[in-house]
């Protein structure tokens, strides 16, 4: 059956700008808007005018930034999750909040059907439908890109000419662009070519590190229980703590990367990404973890950070998985409590100094001045043991004419009688 009211997850991009019109003549339904505020900005304005005016019934702006900051990037940051050794996941993170909002919408409009711009090829789709799943299954899903005739952003930007539906994207520049209050992402266009460099106009938080100051931003960061908390001695809200690290690190070069990514659908793909203030966050965190977290307790969060990254990035946001990770993660955090010092420089971020109350650094353990707590003789005994497996091995070579499978002394004058 045809749905009746359907509630579209809605940007005003070229994508979702169309999809309302579609809806409307393929379904011949009611279509609800819903665009989510996390910090893009500019790109709210006159967001409504341009959603009545294609067709929509009404539109909801959800003002999510706090929310955004406290109950997802500041999670993940504890984490340590980095997506393939690059990409902190600022698209990824924002999708599943947007999409829980659209199921709570959709049952306060009593409306039977969610609707998303994500392409087939796309990680998005699964990260909104996953969202779906959990929290309202019974809802239709209907995503234009798996059924329409459309098949590149040219058809679409065709499809929007032909309806006179304003739209920003042209033939000429075609990128698909992300931004919200943690990241900007970009695709499409020239980038596809992974051996071509990422033109200038495609970046927008920050500056190149070329163009940076010469002089370098110091500063410091304080946190508690693994959450961010201050900047250079003074308490900042969450939302304006990483609104003004996004600030002074794109003065200063800091967070491009540009990666080829394994999508989930099997396929690789180019993107550009900008992460100011959570490059300089997650480099603040874990000098501050190496600080206090004991060397199993690290290595073992080391281990689960890249599967907690996979997890967001596969839209496994509200799964009992992700959940039981992070009480382990809230468990390590505990006395992540401390304040680091950072300089930022022309697309670095170098870390000066480091300090807690939790420290399990003790300068008169490490120092290499003379000390009464640590008995240098006993490292002997230590290495013995440690040891012991190789020298078993080389005993047995010796003894036993076993060839060696590396270069290694020639045993044969030590052979015993």
């Amino acid at each position: 059956m045809k749905p009746k009211k359907v509630v579209l997850a809605y940007s005003g991009g070229l994508d979702t700008s169309i999809i309302i019109p579609w809806l409307k003549e393929n379904y011949g339904c009611e279509v609800i808007a819903v665009a989510a505020d996390l910090g893009q900005g500019a790109e709210l304005e006159g967001l409504e005018e341009k959603a009545l005016k294609t067709g929509a019934s009404k539109l909801y702006i959800e003002d999510l930034r706090q929310e955004f900051v406290d109950d997802f990037l500041f999670p993940m940051i504890k984490s340590g999750a980095v997506y393939e050794g690059k990409y902190l996941l600022g698209t990824s993170i924002a999708r599943p909040l947007i999409a829980r909002r659209q199921v709570e919408i959709a049952e306060k409009e009593g409306a039977d059907a969610l609707s998303h711009g994500c392409t087939g090829k796309g990680n998005d789709q699964v990260r909104f439908e996953l969202t779906y799943k959990a929290f309202n299954p019974k809802l239709k899903v209907i995503a234009p890109w798996r059924d329409w005739d459309i098949r590149s952003r040219e058809d679409a930007i065709a499809y929007a000419d032909a309806r006179h539906i304003p739209i920003t994207a042209s033939r000429e520049k075609i990128y698909s662009h992300d931004d919200n209050l943690w990241h900007r992402s970009s695709e499409g266009g020239a980038l596809e070519n992974p051996w071509n460099s990422a033109p200038d106009d495609v970046y927008n938080l920050s500056v190149s590190p070329e163009q940076a100051p010469d002089r370098a931003t110091v500063l410091t960061i304080e946190f508690v229980q693994g959450i961010p908390v201050g900047i250079n001695g003074e308490k900042v809200n969450s939302l304006d703590l990483v609104t003004r690290l996004n600030k002074l690190g794109g003065e200063n070069g800091i967070g491009r990367i540009d990666i080829v990514e394994n999508r989930l659908v099997g396929m690789k793909s180019r993107g550009v990404y900008e992460t100011p203030g959570g490059t300089i966050l997650y480099a603040a965190h874990r000098e501050l973890e190496s600080l206090v977290l004991s060397a199993d307790i690290l290595r073992y969060k080391d281990e689960l950070a890249p599967k907690y990254a996979s997890l967001i990035y596969n839209g496994q946001w509200f799964t009992p998985l992700r959940e039981s990770m992070e009480a382990f993660i809230d468990k390590t955090q505990e006395h992540i409590t401390g304040t680091v010092r950072i300089k930022l420089y022309k697309g670095n971020c170098i870390i000066e100094g480091r300090k807690s109350p939790y420290s399990l650094y003790r300068e008169d353990l490490a120092t290499f001045g003379e000390d009464d707590i640590y008995d240098q003789k006993d490292a002997e005994g230590f290495i013995n043991l440690y040891g012991l497996p190789l020298k078993v091995k080389a005993m047995i070579d010796l003894e036993g004419n076993v060839p060696p499978h590396y270069d290694h002394p020639d045993y044969s004058k030590f052979k015993r009688d």
